[in-house]
Order: C-alpha cells, then structure tokens, then sequence
C-alpha cells in the first residue's frame, strides 16, 4: 500500500510537524508501507537532500497561507495513485487544499488528518496570539471544519492531545479519532565523539554538568521562565549545573528578551540548533532535559531525551506527561515560574540513587511507549481495516 503525507515544509527548524512526517515515514515502512512526501517547500531547499524518501516540493509558497498553484495540478495527475493520504496539521493551504483535491481527484482513497496540536484551546487563548486566534476562528467556520469532520479521522499522538481537541471548535463532529501515538527509532549508540561533536560548540562549558533545553526559543516553550528559574535558584545553589539552551529563535524579539534576561550568568550558555553527533552528545550527557512549555502536543526532544536515558523535567501542558510520571522517568509540575523552580529544586534535592533510578526509568518509558514500531504497528491495523 502507498502513503501520502501533505505538510507545508519539512524545514527542520519550522518546527515539530517536519520531525513528526519523517518519524511517520519510518514508522510505515518498519510495516511494509511505502509512503511519499509532498510539501510546499522549494524544489532546491537544501534540507531536502538528505531524506530517504520521495519528496514532491511544490514550492515555492512566500504567503502567509502557504499557497502554492503548483498543488493543483500535482494532485490531478498524481493524488489517485495513494491509498491512503495524512494531512499534517491545519491552518495552512496543504490541509484544506488536500481535502479539496481528495474530494474532487481521489475519493476513493481514506484521507486522515493529524492535527499535531493545533486544535488545543491553548492556541486561541494565549495573549500573543490574539490576531492568529480570531483569523483560525474564520478559517474554521468556512475552511477547516469541513477537512476535521469529513476526512476519514482524526490520528492524535496521544491521549490528552484527544481531549483538548474537542473543547475548542464548534460545530466538531470528526468520523473517528483515533490515538495512533508517535514514536522514534532507537538513537545511535553513545559514543565519546558524540560528546566531544557537542562541547566543540560550548567550549567554556568544559567538563561542568549541565542541564538542557532543546528546542526553538519560543514563547509557547516557556524558556523566560527557565532562565528566570534558573538564575534565581544560583544563589541558593551556588554548585547548580549550568544551563544550556539549544535552539533557533534567537534572533526573535522574544529570543532577544531571553538573551537579556540571561545577561551576564556565565553559566547558561546558547550555542544555536544543535543537530546531527552534537544534538545526541548533548541529549546522551544532559543531567536532565528540560521544557517547561505552555503547549506541547507531544514533546519529540522529550522522547529523544528518554531513548537516551536522561531524565525529563516537564510542565503538565506537555501531552505525555502523565505516561512520564506513571513510569517515573521524571517530574511534572505547572508552566509557571513557582512550577518551573519546583522543577528544578526537586531535582537538586534528589540523592544520587534517586537521580540513577530516573536515569534507568527514562530508557523504559521510551520502549513502553514511544518507540517506532508501536506507531508503526498502529497505523498498520487502522489503514488494513
């Protein structure tokens, strides 16, 4: 059977959605399913060269929508040729545009919409988003509506993201909803290059423990209130680990906030994206990874962190996290600042066996629930049904 995934972009540092298409991908072909890719991005985009399977990119889309006239046309000669076609995400013109083009060129086939995280409420009540809020709001009322309710399904990664789900629009009456999860490949084995890949880009870090946070800098990730939480809790700890946050986004308004808060500590360090041997160094040699996020659908630095063996320290607006306290793998508390410095004082306040026993119950978090072959295996029975 032949899979069809349609996003906007897989550019790696657009976000979640890119990392989540090409965990799917893999997941489908551990379950003898061939799946192809098409997005919005440019033909030439260089992040494009390294995937390993077939990507139609029928970019460029320089507009606020992501429209593209190329889509139409691509879908006409090719859309019939899929069994089954996932939209990814909402908002964009890849998911009304998608369900238009299965309507009118392949309606013979099952089309699923995995909305990762962008039906939670919390994106039509954050301050900052106000404008974005009332523009989802119309595109809801008289484009998205119709790919949520007459697609085959919804496929969340999760349980929570499932509930959220239902308490933001109306009217919202989706076929089925189903939680298929999302899972990564086992990491590469930990190696001392890995290591070494990640402090050469923090050179004054040295041989010093370290907590991380991987991720965009972003406001929804809550890193202000990191950096707040963490110096304040210096002058209590004065041997605390230092602080690295990992990610793009600094060159934002709020990246530029973060930065200034961060002014003058030594101590929290901001080497950029990490990727490739330096990412898994990082991960592989963090005493914990940390996202105190407002919003997380799922949390793949999360789960990367857990296939590592390092413990996690999470705000409960991250989906997964109750799967993370029940296994023990780390700590939960609110995305405010109290919470965020619960988070890390508990975290100092545990004995060295507390913080190994973590360490060994991270590793089995990630087999119990968020490797590939269970999403695998999920997505395999829902599409033979």
């Amino acid at each position: 059977m032949k899979v069809l995934h349609i996003l906007t972009s897989l550019n790696p540092i657009a976000g979640g959605v890119a990392k989540a298409v090409d965990l799917a991908v893999c997941a489908l072909d551990s379950v003898g399913f061939a799946s192809e890719v098409v997005c919005f991005d440019e033909p030439e985009a260089s992040f494009l060269r390294s995937k390993h399977y077939e990507v139609y990119a029928l970019g460029p889309a320089n507009n606020m929508y992501s429209y593209t006239e190329n889509f139409k046309e691509w879908a006409r000669v090719h859309l019939r040729n899929y069994d089954h076609i996932i939209l990814h995400g909402l908002w964009q013109y890849s998911s009304y545009g998608g369900y238009l083009f299965w309507r009118k060129y392949a309606s013979t086939s099952s089309l699923w919409v995995m909305p990762h995280g962008m039906l939670d409420p919390y994106f039509q009540k954050a301050k900052d988003r106000r404008l974005k809020a009332i523009r989802n709001w119309f595109f809801w009322k008289f484009l998205e509506r119709q790919v949520v309710n007459n697609s085959n399904g919804l496929l969340f990664t999760c349980l929570d993201e499932l509930k959220l789900a239902r308490t933001t629009f109306k009217p919202y009456n989706p076929k089925s909803e189903i939680v298929v999860g999302l899972g990564i490949d086992s990491p590469i084995s930990y190696s001392y290059s890995l290591s070494e890949a990640f402090k050469s880009t923090i050179p004054a870090l040295n041989e010093r423990p370290y907590f991380l946070f991987l991720g965009r800098v972003d406001s929804k990730k809550g890193v202000d209130l990191l950096v707040k939480a963490y110096r304040s809790l210096r002058v209590k700890h004065a041997d605390i680990p230092d602080l690295v946050i990992a990610g793009p986004g600094l060159e934002s308004a709020y990246g530029q906030q973060v930065l200034s808060d961060a002014a003058g500590d030594d101590r929290i360090h901001f080497p950029g994206m990490l990727q490739g041997a330096a990412k898994w160094g990082a991960l592989y040699g963090a005493q914990n990874f940390i996202l105190p996020s407002h919003q997380e659908n799922f949390g793949i630095a999360v789960v990367e962190a857990l296939a590592c063996g390092t413990p996690v320290l999470i705000s409960k607006q991250v989906n997964i996290w109750r799967e993370i306290i029940k296994e023990e793998a780390g700590i939960a508390e609110a995305d405010t600042l109290e919470g965020t410095i619960n988070l890390l004082e508990r975290w100092l306040n545990f004995s060295e066996e507390q913080r190994r026993l973590k360490k060994d119950n991270a590793s089995k978090a990630y087999r119990q629930y968020f490797t590939t072959n269970a999403f695998g295996e999920n997505l395999r029975v829902l599409f033979n049904k």
